[in-house]
């Protein structure tokens, strides 16, 4: 066993895909402290700037005071706090639908789903760049699980013919890689047309996208509860941390029954949730928020095409620069951390050869004078190599 592993591990080496972990001795904002260095920070998906904020701050302390550190329990036990309970209420009336379920991550969320509800006679519908989880849940479910090309109606036409009892079609609202949305509307027709439900990952969408946060959905002027099943996270614009699936009450009484995922595993603290309810709040109360995050988006790329990076197309927070290898990747990452800026180089396998990239994000924090100093940085960066 011993020797395969260590095999396995020196092929990645020589493939320049080993991946590394960083030790932050700072909080979550647009500067951070690693390993005693100082950096502006553009790899994190704090997309509103909450993960630090006083209010989230202060709830998340408020509720340790009053019911500990640990929940205790799963959900169906005893760990289920007033807290777990008045954030699904606020979430349901937030989003317009009968009633949501939290999970303790997004990882979770989507496994419960994909492995509960479908049986041998079903069928899910991926398409290809779809987040790991969802990818690991359709493989573990008793459904068939086909995928499509990224993107392609096409490609999600010709899979939706197949006859079965029932057809789920899965995607990531914003791809977390990419930074791209799915066609939602395009998606919607097709499953009216061959009676396929559909499943939005809204993790990257939630929070920052739509008139009022409510996700991608709602930038399309689609109501939230046009999704079958829809899932968010709380980790990227809430700054907090956990997940939750949303739809009508034959859906989360189904979660509630058979997802193990969820069944089994301990509620995420009380505090963590009441920091998720602050988060909420300040979505509704400050829409500047998601303004200014749009402003910063717009003055990124208009810099980035200025100085001729290869940026992929992506509207969202997150901005990729694709420069193919995994060296120049890498290269081009470490030059940057040397000028006190943290970008992460993300290779295969979590994107597809030769498409090793800078995934930046932006976030509703960040200056002017930080993002310019950001493109000049990768602009010369670039050259040298």
């Amino acid at each position: 066993m011993w020797s395969k592993l260590e095999s396995r591990l020196k092929q990645r080496q020589a493939q320049d895909m080993m991946r590394h972990r960083l030790t932050l001795e700072s909080g979550q904002d647009t500067e951070v402290s690693v390993d005693g260095d100082h950096f502006l920070n553009f790899s994190s998906n704090d997309y509103l700037g909450l993960a630090s904020h006083p209010k989230l701050i202060e709830a998340s302390q408020k509720a340790t005071q009053r019911y500990g550190t640990g929940s205790g329990a799963s959900h169906l036990v005893v760990g289920h706090s007033h807290e777990h309970h008045q954030l699904e209420e606020e979430l349901a009336e937030f989003l317009g639908v009968e009633r949501a379920l939290l999970f303790s991550s997004g990882f979770m969320a989507n496994y419960g789903v994909l492995t509960s509800l479908f049986d041998r006679n079903d069928l899910l519908v991926q398409d290809k760049l779809n987040h790991a989880s969802l990818i690991d849940g359709g493989r573990a479910s008793d459904a068939k699980m086909l995928r499509y090309a990224h993107n392609d109606m096409s490609s999600l036409e010709r899979q939706l013919k197949h006859k079965v009892d029932t057809k789920l079609m899965v995607a990531d609202g914003v791809f977390s890689m990419d930074g791209d949305l799915a066609p939602l509307p395009d998606m919607l027709t097709l499953g009216g047309q061959y009676k396929a439900k559909l499943m939005v990952d809204d993790a990257h969408g939630f929070g920052v996208l739509g008139e009022s946060g409510k996700g991608t959905l709602e930038h399309f002027g689609l109501e939230p509860s046009s999704a079958d099943i829809y899932m968010a996270t709380f980790g990227k614009a809430l700054g907090s941390y956990g997940a939750f699936v949303a739809g009508n009450h034959t859906l989360i009484e189904s979660l509630v029954q058979f997802a193990r995922s969820y069944i089994y595993t301990t509620a995420v603290p009380p505090s963590v949730a009441a920091a998720s309810r602050a988060g909420l709040k300040l979505l509704q109360t400050e829409p500047e928020r998601r303004q200014q995050l749009q402003d910063n988006i717009a003055y990124f790329k208009q810099l980035a095409n200025e100085a001729k990076l290869p940026l992929m197309p992506s509207d969202t927070a997150i901005q990729p620069v694709l420069l193919g290898s995994n060296e120049l990747a890498l290269k081009v990452s470490g030059g940057l951390r040397d000028k006190g800026l943290l970008v992460v180089a993300i290779r295969p396998p979590t994107v597809p050869e030769n498409s090793a990239r800078l995934r930046i994000t932006l976030t509703a924090n960040h200056t002017r004078q930080q993002i310019q100093q950001l493109v000049e940085s990768i602009t010369q960066l670039q050259a040298e190599n």
